[in-house]
């Protein structure tokens, strides 16, 4: 575990998305705080390795299916909370 994950939550609509796909949660927290950022830019995996040691939020991102839907793994600065939603919920 590379960081704490803070209270977990999750958006409504990030929920339904999730169980529609079959997609566990749990597998997909245990990427992010493993350092698996998923499909993200080489920046962005840069960004995530330094908001580790700054303690910066720290941002996933996860396909949820062949059709491009994805759900995004949000920790925050303070490592007080997670937060899982969409991307159009940002």
């Amino acid at each position: 575990m590379l960081f704490e994950l803070g209270n977990i939550v999750a958006t409504p609509a990030a929920i339904e998305a999730m169980k529609i796909n079959n997609v566990d949660v749990t597998t997909l927290l245990i990427r992010h705080v493993g350092g698996d950022y998923g499909d993200v830019c080489a920046e962005d995996r840069l960004e995530n390795e330094r908001s580790i040691e700054n303690g910066w939020r720290i941002l996933s991102s996860y396909p949820l299916n062949d059709a491009g839907d994805k759900v995004w793994v949000i920790t925050e600065a303070d490592r007080s909370s997670t937060c899982l939603l969409l991307p159009d919920e940002y």
